[in-house]
């Protein structure tokens, strides 16, 4: 394989066909830094909207360090992963504190701040400083183990040593950056997961997978293990005076940390959306013994407003959710708070509890 000029076919591609993405508008190391962060786990046309809405509340490093937790959570409301906008923020908290507010050039100084990794390591300080460094990620993954039809699974450490190996022999010197945002872009644009674009490709000339056939058997990945089923029961009380409706914190540590949810608890077993009379007996019941500020209270009305799933990288809730009416706020102290329909949009939600006031509550 002709490897010297895989560089230059990819480079000349990229700067000819890629996207006009708003982290492209310049190398401010910081707007680079949020879009990567954001881009984990995320498609970029999702992140879009995201990431010009947060951009317009924190502009600068200097205005997200300032901000306060929360505020920081509700401009990342719906990217979900919220540990992640927690680390940049701890991270350019750091940043100001130690570094006069200036995204550090040094490999060992930015890979050593909260929630930093090797690739985003890599890719700041290459596309923002041009820095001789690989940024391997999903798709840079792909097309690797296309170009050099890699038969090994993707996913493990060994290969992705591998790959991380290959691109740093393949960056050219002085264009680190256009570079590894090539890779990204063929891997997003024609090299894709299931039907890989090879008559566009600029470098399909020298891809091994192609030469071979092997272009839609590759990657290997090892088979993930299904979501474990998690059942929950939850309850949306609302106050029949004002229709405020009570909500909790999560714990500060675990999944979806520290946001607000509709209050509900493990179901002993997988649970019905039938109306019968035991099951909304069963549901009443434990909201009045699980559910701290309805202690001692009478429901007025109850029921079943359906089952809603969400998905997790390691779990899938299955939560049947009912609706109980109550006739006005009662004391609660935290991590309960009653909320008006106001108040709630200052508070952020899991996407699974959005849906369910989207569908039930006015807005």
């Amino acid at each position: 394989m002709r490897t010297g000029t895989i560089t230059g076919d990819l480079v000349r591609w990229y700067e000819a066909a890629r996207r006009d993405l708003p982290w492209r508008l310049d190398s401010d190391p910081y707007r680079i830094w949020v879009s990567e962060v954001m881009l984990q786990q995320t498609r970029v046309e999702a992140v879009i909207p995201y990431f010009e809405r947060f951009m317009g509340r924190f502009p600068t490093l200097d205005s997200l360090a300032a901000a306060d937790g929360d505020e920081v959570d509700k401009f990342w409301e719906g990217l979900g992963y919220y540990s992640r906008a927690r680390n940049l923020h701890s991270a350019v908290r750091e940043v100001c504190e130690r570094y006069e507010g200036t995204v550090p050039a040094s490999y060992d100084d930015f890979r050593s701040l909260p929630g930093v990794g090797d690739y985003t390591a890599g890719a700041v300080l290459s596309i923002a400083y041009n820095q001789p460094l690989p940024a391997v990620d999903g798709n840079v993954l792909r097309v690797i183990a296309r170009l050099f039809a890699i038969p090994d699974d993707v996913m493990s450490q060994k290969t992705r040593k591998t790959v991380v190996g290959i691109v740093s022999g393949l960056l050219p010197v002085g264009r680190a950056s256009a570079f590894n945002q090539a890779l990204m872009e063929l891997g997003a644009l024609l090299c894709m997961p299931k039907s890989p674009h090879c008559a566009e490709c600029p470098v399909a000339h020298h891809c091994a997978a192609r030469q071979r056939g092997l272009q839609t058997s590759l990657p290997v990945r090892a088979r993930k293990s299904a979501p474990k089923d998690v059942h929950l029961t939850a309850v949306l009380a609302q106050t029949a005076d004002d229709g405020s409706i009570l909500v909790r914190r999560r714990p500060a540590r675990g999944l979806l940390a520290g946001l607000w949810e509709i209050p509900n608890w493990a179901a002993p077993e997988p649970n019905s959306v039938d109306l019968e009379t035991t099951v909304l007996s069963a549901a009443r019941s434990q909201a009045l013994s699980n559910m701290e500020p309805l202690r001692g209270r009478r429901l007025e009305e109850m029921h079943c407003l359906g089952q809603y799933t969400h998905t997790f990288s390691h779990r899938r809730w299955i939560m049947s959710v009912y609706h109980a009416q109550v006739d006005a706020r009662s004391h609660c102290r935290e991590p309960y708070r009653w909320v008006d329909r106001q108040e709630r949009t200052m508070y952020t939600f899991g996407q699974v509890f959005n849906k369910i006031f989207r569908e039930h509550l006015a807005q």
